[in-house]
């Protein structure tokens, strides 16, 4: 009875000390209402570690475009997606993790906004976000083909309809147009350490999107000239990067959780089994590439460089390891643009004739930006281009230009891969032990099938097919 006593009596002062048990349940670490700022700066770091990583559960462009193969486990890079669900990985990160990120973003500051904020700067934000939504919808597009886009992030439809890919093209560069003319460099965006890429400074952003303006602008360059004419010139006189310092670049840190994911998945996970591919290695030894030793490392001896086979078995460390000391650099930045393919872009617009400009000018630019951003000299730029197989060839624009950016893309393995397919230089030969070809898309992931299994079908009948040789709209070559 004393113990029963005292227990009614221990719960009655509970109560009379707090009435109200609301919080009780209240999970702290999680919460329901995140500021846009957060959300912002959240899916810009999951858009940049995904275009970033090299993990074989999620990023494996560095073995599509053929710039590293395997050693022990080849599937990835004979172009099995489905047995770790790596296309579900980039559908899954893109669409969760990125896009509905800055759609919360978009919407808390439409609807419910900082009252600190100026107008002008809520603005800048919401273009701000525009600029990211366009990135990462145009990926998933040049990704999959069609996609789920109008009724994408409704929470509450849970079978959404998959939209024609150059139907959702078209509407993203109208609204790569609207974020355009909303950017006002004289007001600042988000601040304080939110803006991973620019920290707030719209003047760069607007930089940005006319960078992407004009990638978007050339992947109608096969399919409808004038249009992609126009989108050039408009990019080119708003204002595209003019140097490095612009990139569209996130600065990783020397700690984790923090560090480049390529660390991560080389250097922190202890990972051995990635050699570089004899595709790239060979193009590069044939033409004395001065980039060679930022590339790879000299584990044969200073100044040789051997590739492995692509997707083969049987590849060892008797082949030039990845493992470069600018590679094994936790803090080195992860890009989403940069200057390189601006100038490699205006080179091929200048080409195709859509504008005025220098074609073999921005050509030998954007080489000797990418020799220099990676250690070289000019001196050695010079040298290179001076040889007959790198100078540029009006006659042979195609082949100068497709071979060049896709070396320079070398940290970059979805832009190369899309440059590829649009290119379809250089020549990339079917992976050794599956015989498969290059995918010219990824296909849809499992879960859609079975989840969304009508819109998913009418989806794959639209495109020709949900196989890895259906290519998307802008390929036609």
């Amino acid at each position: 009875m004393k113990k029963l006593f005292l227990i009614i009596l221990l719960a009655a002062g509970v109560v009379a000390c707090s009435d109200d048990l609301s919080d009780v349940n209240v999970d702290t670490k999680s919460p329901t209402e995140v500021p846009a700022d957060v959300l912002f700066s959240n899916a810009t770091k999951g858009l940049v570690d995904q275009m970033v990583s090299t993990n074989v559960n999620r990023g494996i462009f560095k073995l599509v475009a053929q710039y590293w193969t395997e050693t022990t486990y080849t599937d990835e890079a004979n172009y099995n997606l489905v047995e770790r669900n790596i296309n579900g990985a980039q559908w899954t990160i893109l669409y969760r993790d990125v896009l509905k990120d800055l759609d919360e973003a978009a919407m808390i500051l439409s609807e419910n906004p900082d009252a600190s904020l100026s107008e002008a700067q809520i603005q800048n934000q919401l273009a701000m976000i525009e600029v990211l939504q366009v990135f990462t919808w145009h990926v998933l597009v040049d990704t999959f083909g069609d996609i789920p886009y109008t009724e994408a992030l409704d929470l509450e439809n849970g079978t959404p309809v998959y939209d024609d890919d150059a139907a959702i093209y078209a509407d993203l560069v109208n609204r790569l147009d609207g974020a355009i003319a909303q950017l006002d460099a004289g007001s600042a965006g988000f601040t304080g350490g939110a803006d991973y890429l620019y920290n707030g400074d719209a003047g760069q952003w607007s930089k940005f999107a006319n960078s992407l303006k004009l990638r978007l602008a050339l992947r109608y360059a096969n399919v409808d000239d004038a249009k992609a004419s126009q989108m050039a010139t408009e990019a080119i006189e708003a204002g595209v990067f003019e140097s490095h310092a612009d990139n569209a670049a996130m600065q990783y840190e020397a700690s984790a959780p923090n560090t480049n994911p390529i660390w991560t998945d080389l250097v922190q996970s202890g990972r051995a089994d990635f050699v570089a591919a004899n595709t790239i290695v060979d193009a590069m030894n044939e033409r004395d590439d001065p980039r060679r030793d930022d590339y790879f490392a000299e584990n044969l001896g200073e100044g040789v460089y051997e590739g492995g086979t692509y997707g083969a078995t049987g590849n060892t460390q008797s082949n030039s390891t990845i493992y470069s000391e600018r590679l094994e650099d936790p803090t080195l930045e992860g890009v989403l643009l940069d200057y390189t393919e601006v100038e490699f872009l205006i080179a091929e617009a200048a080409a195709r004739g859509y504008v005025s400009e220098d074609a073999e000018a921005h050509y030998n630019e954007a080489v000797t930006s990418s020799i220099i951003y990676w250690g070289g000299t000019e001196a050695e730029a010079d040298t290179y281009l001076a040889q007959p197989e790198v100078a540029y060839d009006e006659a042979n624009w195609v082949e100068r230009i497709g071979v060049q950016k896709w070396i320079a893309l070398y940290n970059r393995g979805f832009e190369a891969w899309s440059t590829w397919r649009k290119l379809d230089v250089p020549e990339l030969p079917n992976a050794a032990q599956s015989g498969l070809p290059v995918p010219l898309r990824f296909t849809y992931p499992a879960s859609e099938a079975t989840l969304n299994s009508d819109n998913w079908a009418a989806a794959s009948s639209a495109i020709g097919g949900d196989e890895q040789q259906t290519p998307v709209f802008w390929d036609v070559n």
